[in-house]
Formats: structure tokens, sequence, C-alpha cells
């Protein structure tokens, strides 16, 4: 138990930036959210200095009764997924921050809404009770809906409502399969279920008090109560084919929302599956785990041909995020396998977990970084990012194509970039485990290459069009601006052992509880 309730603090302190939006004046709300969210940044990184690689159990853990009748307690902890993803957020928000710091329309309430998202994001990071982290969980939706539907392109108001729709309809899902959860046990906590799933008690509970009437047998219930909390992640990453609400959402979008929309929220449905899906429901997955690896070859696949065919770069973008959360859907369901003594096979499932987790981050940095990007082309192309409109920008723009351009080999997972290592992770571990689906994820890795090498082409390369101005290049507060960004994919392509030093005693926890 923690003295100290640091991540209470962490949690609320955007919270409490927003609040103060309301009261000071215009002229410095930027400065007051961008002040605000960097003291949460600077509080990530003293839970990160306080964090022990070597503990394996939940630490900086905050707990007390909140509502003892419903099995209600405000708790709170992490370990290293948990760590990962409040670095991240904490580093999306004031990056985002930063790429909006022009917007002139109503700033205060954006901002305050970029505030309120981060709250919601670190409490879902934490919490470890249904109840309060599916409040965190509805927090990040509503600011996120209304970034879209205040601020976003000219279809925004259809792509704001068909996110809201759809990862609307996959939370009620998984409320209602938790609410039946805690009918048969009385318990919301998620460390307690999974010590019930992995003794065979939490099926015969449910059974027990749900049973009969058209669940005949405990198989059925459990299997139904599956699918209700598979479809509130499988929405929110998304998965094929939950997915067609993203491409819209992610491109009607205003720059800085788009890269936390990318940057962190996508993140939360692969935590999902990874904090509650597999330790509550580890026999369900694992029965559905064939069909469940060929969801996610389909949203490798998929997304990565849509990609090909898009003109948008924003869309483009767009279907490459997909693409990349695919992986990390596709190492954690090879995980989850059944496999004989012909492979090694706890240190193949080792390999592809660290691989997801670090895909997360990896992926988060860099799509969040290419948003950035192509804010900066539409800005300086009047509003256009078809990718016709671009051509010969190396010539007037060699800072922004150098940047853009690390960035989109990252993505594609060159050596020495950090989108390597996690790919390369998965891939290992995959393989041995599930050696079809892997193969078949190739094409999408081909695909990739080929759709980020021709924009490459289309946009960097050529005569240059009558469009591009001879002031394209990014300016120096841009530059700073995304420095940072740039310098994180070296490191963790150089020096991936940063992350996999938190990452594998987390990993090696989540695999015993499997077994």
């Amino acid at each position: 138990m923690n003295s100290y309730p640091l991540l209470t603090i962490l949690t609320f302190v955007p919270l409490v930036g927003a609040a103060l939006l309301a009261v000071v004046p215009r002229t410095w709300a930027r400065q007051t959210a961008l002040g605000a969210s960097l003291f949460a940044f600077a509080l990530a990184i003293c839970v990160w200095a306080g964090f022990d690689p070597a503990n394996t159990q939940m630490q900086f853990v905050e707990r007390g009764n909140w509502i003892p009748s419903l099995g209600i307690e405000f708790h709170l902890g992490i370990d290293g997924l948990g760590l990962l993803m409040i670095l991240l957020s904490a580093f999306v928000i004031p990056f985002a921050m930063l790429a909006a710091w022009r917007i002139q329309d109503n700033p205060k309430l954006y901002f305050a809404l970029l505030l309120m998202l981060q709250t919601g994001l670190f409490g879902t990071f934490t919490a470890l009770n249904f109840f309060h982290w599916f409040i965190f969980w509805e927090l990040s939706l509503i600011p996120a809906f209304f970034l879209i539907k205040l601020w976003g392109g000219p279809n925004r108001t259809r792509a704001a409502m068909q996110f809201f729709i759809y990862t609307l309809v996959g939370s009620v899902a998984m409320l209602l399969a938790f609410i039946a959860i805690q009918a048969a046990t009385g318990i919301f906590d998620f460390n307690q279920l999974a010590e019930l799933a992995r003794s065979g008690e939490l099926g015969k509970m449910l059974f027990a008090k749900l049973g009969g009437g058209i669940f005949k047998t405990q198989h059925g219930l459990t299997t139904v109560l599956f699918f209700g909390v598979l479809l509130g992640f499988a929405v929110k990453v998304p998965m094929v084919p939950f997915h067609t609400w993203l491409p819209d959402a992610y491109t009607e979008a205003p720059t800085s929302t788009s890269m936390v929309l990318t940057g962190a929220m996508s993140k939360m449905g692969v935590y999902g599956f990874i904090r509650i899906l597999l330790p509550i429901f580890p026999e369900q997955t694992r029965a559905l785990a064939t069909p469940l690896l060929w969801f996610a070859v389909a949203t490798i696949v998929v997304s990565a041909f849509s990609a090909f065919a898009q003109r948008d770069i924003k869309r483009i973008v767009a279907y490459s995020s997909i693409n990349h959360l695919g992986y990390c859907l596709l190492g954690i369901f090879a995980i989850v396998k059944m496999t004989d003594g012909s492979i090694n096979a706890p240190l193949e499932k080792a390999a592809a977990l660290n691989g997801v987790l670090l895909q997360m981050v990896n992926h988060g940095l860099t799509a969040c970084a290419l948003f950035y990007f192509v804010g900066v082309l539409e800005q300086r192309n009047g509003g256009r990012r078809d990718i016709e409109s671009f051509g010969g920008l190396r010539k007037v723009a060699p800072v922004l194509c150098g940047f853009m351009g690390i960035t989109l080999f990252a993505s594609l997972g060159l050596p020495g970039l950090n989108g390597f290592v996690g790919e390369f992770l998965i891939f290992k571990g995959v393989f041995p485990l599930a050696s079809g689906a892997a193969a078949v994820s190739t094409i999408g890795l081909l695909v990739t290459a080929v759709f980020i090498l021709t924009l490459i082409q289309r946009v960097f390369h050529g005569p240059l069009t009558k469009t591009v101005g001879a002031k394209f290049d990014l300016t120096t507060s841009e530059r700073f601006i995304a420095l940072p960004a740039i310098a994180l994919m070296f490191v963790l392509g150089i020096f991936p052992q940063i992350a996999i030093a938190i990452t594998n005693p987390t990993t090696l926890q989540i695999l015993k509880g499997l077994n």
C-alpha cells in the first residue's frame, strides 16, 4: 500500500488544470493548459523513477472502500504495462497542445477538453476496480466527441456521431457483462476476478447465479459475457470489422485531436485486452484463439490495402494506424494458443507479448508525429491533403521532409528506429506459435512498405508542384515541437532495453497467470 497518493494526484492534475481554464483570462489559456500537462508529465517521470522493474506485483497501490455494499473500491495501481501507458499519455498530450497552439476558436474550451481527456487516459491505465475504471473509460469518450464535433473538418458531425455510437455500443456491451459478473460474484476488482478465473470458480459462480433459461450450460453463459467485453475493446482498438468509424474520425478531427486519438486513446483497447479480457476470460480466449487470430490478420492486411488505395494523406495515416495495431492483436491472440512440446512456448510467448507492449508505445509515438507533420502540410497547402497536390517538397522543405521521412521509416519498421523492435519481437514470437497467421500477416508488412515508399516518392520527390511555396519548411518553433518525438524514435530504436526492462517482468507475470 502506498502512503502517498501519487497516482491519484497524477490522474486529477489535468482535471484541475481544466477547471482553472474556466477562470483564467483567454490570453493565458494555452499557457495554463500546457503547464498542467507538463506538471502531469513531471509526475509521470516521478512515477517512473520510483518504479521497481524487478517487482512483478502492482506498485503505487492505493486502495480504499467506496461503496462496500456493491464491492466498489477506489483501487489504483500500475505494473510495467500501466507505467508505459502513463508515460505515453503524459508525452502525447503536451505534444498535441503545442500542435494546437494557434487554434483561435474558443481555445479555453479546446484545451480544457484535452486535459479532461488526459484525466480519462490516466484513470483508465491505473484503475483496478471496474466501477471507477469505467467512469474514466467513458470520460475519455466525451471530450473526444466534442473535440471532433466542434473543431473538425467539413464532415465532422457525421464522423463524431459515428465515433460516439460505435464506442458507446461497445461500452454498453462491456458494462452489461460486468454488471452480470458483479451480480454473480459481488466483485468488481480486476485482480480478484482474475484469481477466480484461474481457479475455475468464476464460471461456476456465474452459472450458479445466472444459469438457466437460455443459458443451459456454463460454457454458453461465460462465452456470451466474454463477447460483451470483447466487443468493447475490439471497437476501441479497432479490430476489423469494427474499424469503419476510425478513418472518418481521424480524418475529420483537428490535427492535435487526431494525434491524441491515435497516440493514446487507441491504446485503451489493446490495454483492455491485456489487463482485463485475458486474465478474466482465459479459457474463452483460448477456445476462440484461432478465429480471433484471423480477425487480427484481417485487421493487418485489409487496413494495409485500404491505406494503399487512399489519396488523402491523413486517411493513409489513419488506415496505417489500424494496420500497426493489428500486430498487437496478432501477438495477444497468439500467446493464448495451446502448444505442443516441439517449441519453446514460454520464450516465444514472452517475446510476442514484449513486442506487443513495445508496439503500443512505438506506434503511439510515430503515428502521433505523423499526424503532426500531415497537419503542417495541410496548413501550408491551404487545407489540401491529397497526395497529388504535393511533389518535389524536399527542394523547398528539407527539414520537414527529413523529420517526416524519419517518422515514416520508423512506421515502416526500419532497423535502428523504434518501430522495428516491437514488430520484430511480435513476429519472432508468433511464427512458432501460429505460423500460418504470421505468414499471411507479412503481406501487411509488404503493402505497408509499398504505400509508405510511394508516399515518400510522390510528396518529397519529382517536379515541384505549383501549390508548394518557398515557405513550406518547418519554422524554428515547429522543429523544437517535433524534435523530442524524433529523438525518442532513435533512443527506443537503438536502446530498446530501456522499455524492455520495464515490460519483461510484467510480461512474465501475465503469462504466468494464463497458464
